[in-house]
């Protein structure tokens, strides 16, 4: 069974008949056929009827246009002779088609073919000439079907299949992935196999009195698993798997989305028990009477479709509805409650355990080099999630192939991280050597205030090599994964991030838009902490606004401020004292350590990249042991300007803040 293929009962899915005008329509155009070529027979001029004598004549006068002798089978000399001859008529001359059927004998026939002018021709049997009669009736027939009944026939069942539901058939044949597949949430793995075991056998829940869960709705961000989730569930289950995805139920005629759905559930009942698989639910799942705009809408009436079908009162047991979003905060209170959806699966993003359990999965289609450490790689990449993670093994792979390798080193593994996470290296972007310096200087503060503070993530790297959408970047990992942040960490955070700036105006005497990104990033933090976080000793343990990760439009675009404009004005004078005492506290920082910023500076415009572990001993002792010489490294292309330099050099944002932006660093 193919995944379009239904049960064999359902008769819906045969070819639809065709309607009574069609057929009519059909006889019609037949019948025109041999009436059209019937009319363009008796349009042609009549032969004329010529005597025996006439034609010796004609033939002696050589006044014979063109004839042919056609040879009857009926007797010997029996002949039909047929052609054009000259006529004058009032001084114009014709061509007079004539016929005669006459004994010919030798002589007379050698006097006609002498003239030059008559052809000789054997006489076809009837069959054939009937045949011959009817082929142009059979092509324009074959005509008339091919560009007008088939194409009637093809918009005919178009139309009667708007209202069809899209979901398909996934056979276990042809579905491969199972849960060994599936690593890094054991939690989630394990509720939803217990899905599978209720379908097996159903007996071993029921005579404890539970009952089958109506729905399971698997919540997560991008990338963590959900539908490979829900692949390895139709892998492990015997049942029939129906899978669609949200956007699968609208389209642009009104009602197709509630005839889809039930649609949908008409089939899955023909099949229970079933498993139905609806990725990116909130395309129709959406809360209602939030639009923005009036009348009837169309993506409702697909949502009450849904939410009667799920539990209503022409309802059926042994369909479970499975479904995916990474935005629960939208869907429709009514789809969440227990009768529709009695489970959430929450799919976060892996633990360090779970990090190393996915790389091996995906190592298994690569070759690695003996001495990778995997569980290195999981300790240097958190907040990874499972798609980012079969990315980086990817891209290792491409790049040991690009550099001829036979297997895939951790140095290839190191590149292909720092290039997921924060960008590829651009080392044709040409840059003046003032543009370089007061990057380097903006790197160092950065790096400066991040080794001497003492609740920041250890320094990772840092380089002055353009690298995805910044000229210069300063990267850090947490030592752990980051399940909470404290406010010190945060402070240093902030001062870290102002360093950039103080650094290249205690140096250049000017500043530059590069700490563009620098700003954005401190002050989202900051307003979090007196916003959210109840941070401020001022404004207390007070959320002030919603602490929604994103917007959605219909409902919070028109929601008025829930406080005052006093305390909008007092909100925006803690954030503002944040950042100031973190201005303060890197600027006390950089002054103190003046020798150690240049020194860093310097070894940056020397070396280009330099490790957490090099600026730790700058900062210790004051010098550097230099790096040893790679000789496999290609220097950057010289020549033309490449490109135009960016106006801002971008920091990496910090890793996932509630309520905040991205939940990886990534350049602003």
């Amino acid at each position: 069974m193919s995944d379009d293929s239904f049960p064999s009962g359902d008769k819906r899915q045969s070819e639809p008949r065709m309607p009574a005008r069609t057929w009519i329509l059909m006889i019609l155009l037949s019948a025109l056929v041999p009436v059209v070529v019937l009319a363009t027979r008796s349009r042609a001029p009549q032969a004329e009827e010529i005597s025996h004598a006439q034609l010796i004549q004609l033939a002696r006068e050589n006044k014979i246009e063109s004839g042919r002798i056609n040879y009857s089978s009926d007797s010997q000399f029996l002949r039909e002779v047929t052609g054009k001859y000259i006529r004058i008529e009032e001084g114009k001359t014709n061509l007079v088609p004539f016929a005669i059927r006459t004994r010919l004998t030798e002589g007379t026939e050698d006097l006609l073919l002498n003239t030059g002018v008559f052809k000789g021709s054997a006489t076809t049997n009837l069959w054939l000439s009937v045949l011959i009669q009817l082929i142009p009736i059979v092509v324009i027939g074959f005509l008339i079907y091919f560009f007008f009944i088939r194409q009637i026939r093809n918009a005919g069942r178009g139309a009667l299949s708007f209202g069809k539901s899209k979901a398909r058939l996934l056979a276990k044949e042809r579905n491969k992935t199972t849960f060994k597949d599936v690593a890094g949430v054991e939690e989630a793995k394990e509720e939803v196999s217990e899905l599978v075991e209720f379908l097996k056998d159903p007996k071993k829940f029921q005579k404890l009195g539970g009952r089958i869960p109506k729905g399971v709705l698997m919540v997560g961000p991008p990338g963590t698993g959900k539908t490979l989730l829900a692949k390895a569930i139709a892998g492990e289950a015997d049942a029939s798997f129906f899978s669609i995805s949200g956007s699968d139920f609208v389209e642009m005629f009104v009602g197709v989305g509630a005839s889809r759905v039930r649609d949908m559930f008409e089939q899955a009942r023909k099949a229970t028990p079933c498993l139905i698989f609806i990725d990116e639910i909130d395309a129709v799942g959406r809360s209602r009477g939030h639009g923005l705009g009036g009348g009837n809408d169309e993506r409702e009436q697909t949502l009450n479709a849904l939410l009667v079908e799920m539990d209503g009162f022409d309802t059926t047991e042994g369909i479970i509805i499975i479904a995916a979003t990474n935005r629960a905060d939208v869907l429709d209170p009514a789809l969440l409650r227990p009768g529709r959806f009695d489970r959430q699966v929450t799919v976060s993003l892996p633990d360090v355990r779970g990090r190393e359990a996915i790389l091996k999965v995906h190592a298994k289609n690569v070759k690695l080099d003996a001495s990778v450490d995997l569980s290195i790689i999981a300790r240097g990449t958190p907040g990874f999630s499972g798609a980012e993670l079969a990315n980086l093994l990817n891209e290792a792979a491409l790049l040991a192939a690009r550099t001829g390798r036979k297997s895939i080193g951790r140095a290839e593994l190191e590149e292909a991280r720092d290039k997921v996470r924060w960008g590829r290296e651009r080392r044709s972007l040409a840059m003046s050597e003032k543009e370089k310096r007061g990057t380097a200087w903006h790197e160092a503060g950065h790096a400066l205030v991040n080794v001497v503070l003492e609740h920041t993530h250890p320094l990772h790297k840092v380089t002055i090599i353009p690298r995805g959408q910044s000229l210069g970047s300063t990267m850090y990992l947490p030592k752990d994964d980051l399940l909470n942040r404290t406010r010190k960490e945060l402070k240093d955070l902030i001062a870290m991030t102002m360093a950039g700036r103080i650094a290249e105006e205690i140096v250049t005497d000017d500043i530059s838009t590069g700490a563009g990104g620098d700003i954005q990033q401190a002050t989202s933090m900051a307003r979090a902490m007196v916003m959210h976080y109840g941070m401020s000793d001022r404004l207390g343990m007070i959320q002030y606004g919603d602490a929604q990760e994103y917007v959605f439009l219909g409902r919070d675009m028109m929601r008025s401020k829930d406080y005052s404009e006093a305390t909008a004005q007092a909100i925006d004078a803690e954030v503002k004292s944040i950042i100031d005492d973190g201005y303060q506290r890197a600027t006390t920082i950089i002054r103190d350590h003046r020798d150690k910023l240049e020194a860093i500076a310097n070894a940056l415009l020397e070396y280009e990249t330099l490790d957490g572990a090099q600026v730790e001993e700058i900062v210790r002792t004051g010098s550097m042991t230099p790096p040893p010489v790679n000789p496999s490294k290609i220097d950057p292309p010289s020549g033309a300007q490449a490109a135009t330099p960016l106006p801002e050099v971008i920091k990496p944002l910090p890793p996932k803040l509630p309520g905040l932006g991205s939940a990886q660093p990534s350049p602003a």
